[in-house]
């Protein structure tokens, strides 16, 4: 059977609300349903077992989980902390994970000899966008005329109240939804935690299940917390003297600085299907790492450096939030980034007392301390110096207020 007539479909599956009612919907319409999980961190050894019996319960054809962590880190997080952005200033890209999934989901299919892919992303959100255009655009050597299953979007056709209808769906077959997926949307991988819906979609106070990794501040340690990591062209290599790869550093970061609360926040951000959304999201490891990165680079890289960076920053942010991950753009920037961190070596000394990290020490080969001046302090030059500096810097200013003068 030639892949555009196969019957076997390929679900980037999670074990929530929306890819659980998948399976039976897809099933019910002749498809035979091969799972996949991309373990992107952020479930342990026992919620990866628990989606596996989802899966099983479920009755699919197939379930295969993957370690997604070192893709996940080499394909986003190490750029993504050189970018040192985030989305509209507060928001740190925390579902970047899909364009990995895709890419597990487009291998899986290709083993099976079948050109179908489904999702499980409602027609209301930003993934749709993410999950289509990363099968669309993929580099992936089989990528061509891709069959694409979004089962919430069609029963979006005839219901408005798809998470009521996906409860019933399933109750009605003898599945089983958790509590807390009936209340919100919740994604987890080694990048954070996202949580909306409930309360959190109509403007309210988040409730106490809106909670994640981040402990409340009545849990914080009374000690602080002081950690070290040292980077390698704008990478973290290690963590308090050990060296270990991307993805278990990061691990590692969460789960210190969660305990104090670190790296959660709310955000009402501007969509890319044009609607405001509004989210809770704990990312502890990543503002440790970009509190890091960034006082390093400040000390290192030039003040033009410093300045133009940002901007850069900003644009592979905005690529990769609204579904542009494979756009030839994304890549030229991120050959820019990788060249401005060629200075970017040393070791950041963090510290959390709960609540905000701080860079407290930097140590570097590569600080542009001039030896003869410190800022405010001491220098190597003369008053009449200091004076013919400032008359020219300002010169355009003092002539408009000269000859413009009332």
């Amino acid at each position: 059977m030639i892949a555009s007539e196969s019957k076997d479909i390929v679900l980037a599956f999670s074990g929530g609300l929306d890819t659980s009612f998948c399976v039976p919907w897809l099933k019910e319409r002749g498809w035979a349903v091969h799972t996949v999980f991309a373990d992107t961190g952020g479930v342990s050894a026992a919620e990866r077992e628990a989606i596996e019996a989802r899966a099983a319960e479920l009755g699919v054809a197939s379930h295969v989980t993957i370690d997604g962590g070192p893709a996940l880190w080499e394909g986003f997080v190490k750029p993504f902390v050189q970018a040192g952005e985030a989305y509209q200033g507060q928001y740190p890209l925390l579902v970047s994970d899909r364009y990995l999934i895709v890419d597990a989901a487009l291998a899986r299919a290709k083993d099976l000899g079948t050109n179908a892919i489904a999702h499980g992303c409602t027609g209301m959100g930003n993934d749709q966008v993410r999950f289509d255009l990363a099968v669309k655009a993929s580099p992936h050597p089989a990528c061509s005329g891709w069959r694409i299953v979004a089962p919430i979007r069609e029963i979006q056709k005839e219901h408005t109240r798809t998470r009521a209808y996906e409860q019933a769906y399933l109750e009605e077959r003898g599945f089983g939804v958790q509590s807390r997926q009936k209340s919100y949307t919740i994604n987890e991988n080694l990048l954070g935690v996202t949580l909306s819906g409930g309360e959190i979609d109509r403007w309210e106070a988040p409730g106490e299940g809106a909670r994640g990794w981040c402990a409340p501040r009545s849990a914080w340690p009374i000690e602080p917390l002081q950690v070290s990591l040292r980077f390698v062209n704008g990478e973290a290599v290690a963590l308090d003297g050990e060296e270990m790869p991307g993805a278990k550093l990061l691990a590692r970061l969460n789960t210190m600085f969660a305990s104090y609360g670190v790296g959660r926040g709310m955000y009402t951000g501007d969509t890319t299907i044009g609607l405001k959304g509004r989210i809770v999201f704990e990312a502890p490891g990543l503002a440790a790492l970009l509190v890091a990165h960034r006082a390093l680079e400040e000390a290192v890289l030039s003040k033009q450096q410093n300045r133009f960076k940002p901007e850069v920053g900003r644009k592979w942010v905005e690529l990769v939030y609204e579904g542009f991950y494979h756009d030839p753009l994304k890549a030229d920037l991120e050959a820019f980034l990788a060249s401005s961190q060629r200075m970017v070596n040393g070791e950041v000394m963090l510290e959390t007392r709960g609540g905000r990290v701080d860079a407290v020490a930097v140590d570097s080969p590569h600080i542009l301390n001039a030896s003869g001046a410190t800022y405010a302090q001491s220098a190597d030059w003369g008053v009449e110096e200091a004076e013919g500096f400032i008359k020219l810097f300002g010169m355009s200013s003092t002539l408009w207020a000269e000859v413009n003068k009332s």
